[in-house]
């Protein structure tokens, strides 16, 4: 007598890394002036999903000015089977001229 197993549903599962600078980064403008700023750089997903994922993300670099506060969020904004794009905003007197994380995207 054996044993069967079957899936019923297979996850999905992609992920890499993500980096925003003054230096490379089309329209960076975080390290410049002071109050709302903000940036968004697009993902590709090297193979699409076949429904739309949910994404995970973190940030493990940040250059910013010592002499103030930092303050900023990281989010996705649009996600769809082919890519995202990340919104990266500070605001007040913050400078951050790099930032850079890890992302994940997973569906069922």
């Amino acid at each position: 007598v054996g044993i069967t197993a079957v899936a019923m549903s297979q996850t999905q599962v992609s992920s890499g890394t993500w980096s925003a600078n003054s230096n490379a980064t089309q329209n960076f403008t975080l390290h410049e002036n002071q109050g709302n700023r903000s940036v968004i750089i697009s993902v590709p997903f090297l193979k699409p999903f076949e429904t739309k994922p949910d994404v995970i993300l973190s940030v493990n670099h940040m250059d910013a000015e010592s002499k103030t506060n930092v303050r900023y969020t990281v989010k996705s904004v649009t996600v769809t089977r082919d890519g995202f794009t990340i919104q990266i905003s500070t605001w007040e007197e913050t400078k951050i001229y790099g930032i850079a994380g890890y992302w994940m995207a997973h569906s069922d």
